[in-house]
């Protein structure tokens, strides 16, 4: 699937997580993940993306494929403080997850 995500985004993403799995760092099967779902409104845009392996990938979606004590709200955590440490004192980063994940009053 190619999620409407060009190229050169995708191997932005790749290469700004070192051609590996942002979570448990396997180098096979790897995929583009949306944090925000596009479904929800999530951009493919780089604050948005993130690389997975197949199996993390499947796991973050709620579907494992292997047993595990971790649930999927985990491993969606795992993935956004990745994202969140590498963006630190990033503005732009700020800016963009205030705008995405900011709860109406």
């Amino acid at each position: 699937m190619h999620a409407n995500i060009s190229n050169a985004l995708r191997y932005k993403i790749y290469r700004r997580d070192g051609f590996r799995c942002a979570l448990c760092d396997c180098t096979r099967g790897l995929q583009i993940h949306h944090m925000l779902e596009r479904g929800r409104g999530g951009k493919a845009c780089e604050y948005n993306l993130i690389t997975l392996c197949s199996y993390c990938h499947s796991h973050i979606h709620g579907r494992p494929l292997y047993d595990t004590p971790m649930t999927a709200e985990d491993v969606q955590q795992a993935a956004l403080e990745y994202l969140c440490d590498f963006y630190a004192g990033d503005d732009a980063f700020e800016r963009y997850m205030l705008d995405t994940y900011a709860v109406p009053p």
